[in-house]
């Protein structure tokens, strides 16, 4: 089956790698014994799959490039954050030198004018790591031109400019497949929705952050986005909202665990910091078996951190004060050596569930 995204392609590329790899260790071990025909027929099908790949996704053919794309990928993600600031610094440095009306026409065309060369680079650059640099900048300028439209006008300022600057991220990420500007978009998104959350409990937007509960709407949206609408021809995006999802939820959990005078409830703050401890052992093990479940790597990892975190805290909360230092880190590393025997049984047991269900 032919696949339909660069993320499908490339899989299927390593797996050809992987399976000609292994062919070879076969043929040496005296295992499997082709003929030059049987040979030569699946050499020539592979390679013209990779060359039918590599001419419409772009796709790294060997383990080098892999890593030469790595390395793309780091130099585009900064240079794409380095090229912002540089258009954000650029306009505060000479923007008093201008009229308003100027002012005001530069703010106008600046994103008009990178959202038109980003469709043209989009056409021309088939790797997308130049489309990331200009896409992020055609982003910068439409921020920009959204506060300082609000500055020269005298506007007051409003959440509403943050889900104006989440849905144009999103409809550049969504267009142009970069998760760097979905990331962007969903942190838009975070600031808006948890902004609307606050101001409904009658404080003004902008204090917000004072109470960590207003985050959590935020939180549960995203992570359960990704089941609702498929990701499946974009790369990468369901993982980040899931990953954005739990940390929007587990981070203030975390916080009120610790300050539970940072909660809407009128409740006692030690009972408050008790129940959201106990709500974080909860959904930290909940993420770890959703994620175990649905083959969600990045679920069962950011479970596993923040369960960590959660127990590691509460023994500080614990101990710290009443154990010599050395028993309190003894305790530490036997608890971590624990945690590697259970780990160890239950990834021998999805080994046995695994040879089971291939035989």
């Amino acid at each position: 089956m032919e696949p339909d995204t660069k993320n499908e392609a490339q899989q299927r590329t390593d797996r050809i790698r992987s399976f000609q790899l292994e062919m070879s260790e076969l043929e040496a071990d005296g295992v499997l014994q082709l003929s030059n025909s049987q040979q030569e027929a699946i050499t020539a099908h592979h390679e013209s799959l990779l060359a039918g790949f590599a001419q419409r996704f772009d796709i790294d053919r060997s383990h080098q490039a892999r890593q030469l794309s790595w390395g793309m990928r780091i130099a585009s993600f900064l240079g794409a954050l380095a090229l912002a600031a540089s258009v954000f610094f650029l306009f505060y440095q000479f923007w008093g030198r201008f009229g308003t009306g100027t002012q005001t026409g530069i703010l106008i065309l600046a994103p008009l004018v990178m959202f038109a060369a980003t469709q043209v680079v989009a056409q021309l650059d088939e790797s997308g790591y130049f489309v990331k640099l200009v896409a992020m900048v055609t982003f910068a300028c439409f921020v920009l031109n959204i506060a300082m439209l609000g500055m020269i006008f005298n506007i007051t300022p409003s959440d509403k400019a943050l889900f104006v600057w989440a849905a144009f991220a999103m409809l550049l990420a969504y267009t142009l497949d970069v998760r760097l500007l979905l990331a962007a978009g969903i942190v838009c998104l975070i600031g808006f929705i948890s902004a609307r959350t606050g101001t409904w409990s009658g404080m003004y937007w902008l204090h917000f952050g004072q109470r960590p509960e207003n985050f959590l709407p935020a939180g549960l949206l995203l992570f359960f986005f990704p089941l609702l609408v498929n990701h499946r021809r974009l790369t990468g995006f369901g993982p980040i909202y899931r990953v954005f999802g739990m940390l929007t939820v587990l981070l203030p959990v975390l916080v009120l665990s610790n300050w539970g005078y940072g909660s809407y409830l009128n409740q006692d703050p030690d009972l408050i910091e008790g129940v959201y401890q106990i709500a974080g052992f909860v959904l930290s093990g909940l993420a770890i078996w959703f994620g175990i479940r649905r083959h969600y790597t990045e679920v069962t990892n950011t479970g596993n951190v923040f369960f960590v975190i959660f127990l590691y805290t509460k023994f500080f909360d614990w101990w710290w004060e009443i154990m010599p230092k050395y028993l309190f880190f003894l305790v530490i590393g036997l608890t971590a050596v624990l945690f590697l025997v259970i780990f160890k049984r239950l990834r021998g047991t999805a080994n046995v569930m695994m040879t089971g269900s291939t035989a």
